[in-house]
Order: structure tokens, then C-alpha cells, then sequence
């Protein structure tokens, strides 16, 4: 995993921003679960993709926290993503990261995952799953989320 994010960082560091590229941020709140529990979380984000022609690369900062009491900390995350564009509205994605621990007693993960992002203007929806791979002996967890945003 630790290699599939070194490649991705380093297709990034040699992206040049001399195209179209843009900022973003976002508001989204979704679905976390593992084996015997579900529950809702929400967060922010913000990132910068790189405009490759008919595909992107992008980095993203996030904090998410699930709305849990047991779930005592926010969860910060440092994503890589690459993908491509549909239409010049619509883009699909992979993402890979790593995400600190959402409570004291738990464990920070590795992340994959997919997503659609379309743009209504300046403004955005997206949608994206998350598979999260525990560590320490935890049970590995899933997210679905929902986010609107703004490029700029």
C-alpha cells in the first residue's frame, strides 16, 4: 500500500500546474460501518487537482469524525486520487490514503476507494466509498459519503 501512495505522490510531484487545474473545498456526511456497528459521520475536506489532459491527480486534506461518543477523536486524512474526466463536468476517481485513528483506542488506516464527482458551475456534488484496512488487529471498516463543494 505504502508503495501504491509513493507512485501516486510521485506522478503528482511531477504534474506541472501550468493547465486548468483547480482547489476545492467540500462539506459531506455519510455512512461509516464495520462488523456489528453502522453510524453516521460528517467532515470537511479540501484538495487541489491537476489537470493531465483527459484525466486529473489530485491531493486532499480531510477531517471526518463519526458521530459516535465512542468515537472520540476527528479522523484526519491525506488522500491521493487519479482519475478521469467523463465530460467536462463529470469525473470518476481512485483514491488511496492514510487516516489517522477516530478514537483513542483505535488505529489509523490505510484507505481505497472510488468516486463521481459532478460540477454545477463553481459548485460540485460528489459521491465516494472508502474501504479502510485495519491495523493492530481491528476489524477493517467501510464508508460511504456524500459532499457538496466549491472549485475555484
Amino acid at each position: 500500500m505504502r508503495k501504491v501512495i509513493i507512485a501516486v505522490a510521485a506522478s503528482l510531484i511531477a504534474a506541472t500546474p501550468a493547465l486548468a487545474n483547480e482547489a476545492r473545498v467540500e462539506a459531506r456526511g455519510g455512512v461509516y460501518w464495520q462488523p456489528g456497528t453502522t453510524e453516521a459521520t460528517a467532515g470537511i475536506a479540501a484538495g487541489y487537482d491537476f489537470d493531465l489532459g483527459p484525466a486529473f491527480a489530485g491531493l486532499e486534506v480531510s477531517g471526518d469524525k463519526v458521530l459516535n461518543g465512542a468515537f472520540d477523536r476527528v479522523a484526519f486524512g491525506f488522500t491521493g486520487r487519479l482519475g478521469t474526466k467523463l465530460t467536462p463536468a463529470d469525473k470518476i476517481f481512485a483514491a488511496a490514503g492514510y487516516t489517522t485513528k477516530p478514537c483513542a483506542l483505535c488505529a489509523g488506516s490505510e484507505n481505497v476507494g472510488a468516486g463521481y464527482e459532478h460540477s454545477f458551475g463553481p459548485l460540485y456534488g460528489k459521491v465516494e466509498y472508502r474501504h479502510f484496512f485495519a491495523n493492530q488487529g481491528f476489524s477493517d471498516s467501510n464508508a460511504v459519503a456524500v459532499g457538496v463543494g466549491m472549485h475555484f
